[in-house]
């Protein structure tokens, strides 16, 4: 349920410069979502009243987030005239008494993670890391459970470098505390940038209370760099293996299994090693073997691979589906297709065996065509179904035919190979020994 008594605000305009990367920061994926979405969901959780402030191509920012969610509000800053984190609050306007800021860097933060900010009273709350290896960090100096300060590390001295606790970067302000001195920040330092932080130093000065809030590093984290991403994947992938590990789906060697958000389980289904999961798929009551790679596909009491590849759009009911068999946008009901096969827009009713090197032929250079296969058909090896083409119940086709006709009745036998010929000594002739 939404806590009605706080804000959210997400700090998303920054340009993320060590990703080293065309497309902004927030927009880079964690398993199939733009980071900001992540943070969005959660917050949603908790709050009614989210605000994300935007500026580096605000434009694909908003876009992409309101494909989404229509319940969030957006604010540019101005950052050409007011950069920084200060400068990112001053168009914000909360409509409740407590405002917690958030960085849109940080998808691996949950709603249950912010509790503490929910249930601490103070003028402001600060999240803190205790780290044994703080280099690099902006020291957090804490006296009687009250924040004092924060020190840089290049301007500590030795006692203040000998502090483990560090600064998390999200806070938790009262709304009049905002208000108050967010108009008095300044820019006087060596980026010309307005710091939110410079007021706790700010607020330190009337004996506003300020409190830290121990939090864990995991789901803090923030990302600036690729590699940074790969380590956030890594533990996006482990609560979502985890999460349906321990709702029953067996999986082989999880660490080298990749299931994205939307994927969903049912049932009694096994993974093996080396698989690919995307998009909104459902797995229900299916063994997917090694190698294999379903996308946005629904997979029910069938099985595929190993290296199998169920492209977008799939339907596989009672079905096998062998390895190197590939399936696009294509209705299988009750099949068999064990080898080396393509089934593109396809409808295949039950019964029907397909042989190894089958290709439907739905591509003619301009548009696509569906190809319509009835029960109990039985499509030897190595044979090419030209769209549009509809194959009616009972039908034989024979190995090496390529079925052009429109439509093929119950019954038949298409067969389309030329005769067999034997020339009697050619290999001696063409290579001149015997």
């Amino acid at each position: 349920m939404k806590q009605k008594s706080i804000s959210i605000v997400i700090l998303a305009a920054g340009k993320g410069s060590r990703m080293k990367s065309s497309k902004a920061k927030v927009l880079h994926t964690i398993s199939g979502k733009p980071m900001l979405y992540h943070i969005i969901k959660e917050s949603r959780k908790i709050s009614d009243d989210i605000t994300v402030v935007v500026a580096h191509q605000k434009e694909a920012v908003v876009e992409t987030m309101q494909s989404y969610f229509d319940d969030i509000c957006f604010v540019e800053q101005d950052a050409k005239n007011y950069p920084g984190t200060g400068g990112a609050m001053m168009q914000v306007e909360p409509k409740h008494d407590k405002v917690l800021v958030l960085n849109g860097d940080m998808p691996l933060i949950t709603a249950d993670a912010l509790k503490g900010f929910l249930e601490l009273e103070a003028d402001i709350i600060m999240s803190i890391f205790d780290l044994e290896d703080p280099d690099g960090y902006g020291r957090v100096i804490i006296r009687n459970n009250h924040v004092e300060y924060i020190v840089e590390q290049k301007d500590a001295d030795e006692a203040e470098l000998n502090v483990t606790t560090v600064n998390a970067g999200v806070y938790a302000f009262s709304k009049v505390i905002l208000e108050r001195y967010i108009p008095d920040l300044s820019n006087d330092n060596a980026q010309q940038e307005y710091y939110l932080t410079d007021i706790i130093a700010m607020a330190n000065e009337d004996e506003s209370s300020i409190v830290p809030l121990l939090v864990d590093e995991e789901h803090f984290k923030g990302v600036n760099s690729k590699k940074d991403l790969a380590d956030t994947e890594e533990i996006m992938q482990n609560r979502i293996r985890t999460k349906w590990m321990n709702a029953g789906v067996t999986m082989q060697l999880p660490a080298t299994i990749y299931i994205e958000e939307d994927v969903v389980f049912g049932g009694e289904c096994i993974v093996e090693n080396g698989c690919r999961i995307t998009g909104k798929s459902k797995i229900i009551n299916s063994h997917i073997k090694a190698g294999s790679v379903v996308e946005e596909s629904t997979l029910k009491n069938s099985d595929c691979g190993p290296m199998a590849h169920l492209r977008p759009l799939s339907h596989i009911e009672d079905t096998h589906i062998g390895n190197f068999v590939e399936v696009k946008k294509s209705t299988l009901k009750g099949v068999k297709a064990g080898h080396l096969s393509y089934l593109g827009d396809a409808e295949i009713d039950e019964g029907t065996n397909i042989g190894a090197g089958t290709i439907t032929c739905n591509y003619d250079g301009v548009k696509k065509y569906k190809t319509r296969i009835g029960k109990n058909v039985f499509i030897g090896s190595d044979s090419q179904l030209v769209a549009p083409i509809t194959i009616e119940d009972n039908v034989m086709i024979a190995a090496g035919t390529t079925v052009t006709s429109g439509k093929i009745k119950s019954g038949n036998l298409v067969l389309s190979r030329t005769k067999m010929r034997f020339v009697k000594d050619f290999y001696y002739k063409f290579f001149g020994k015997k």
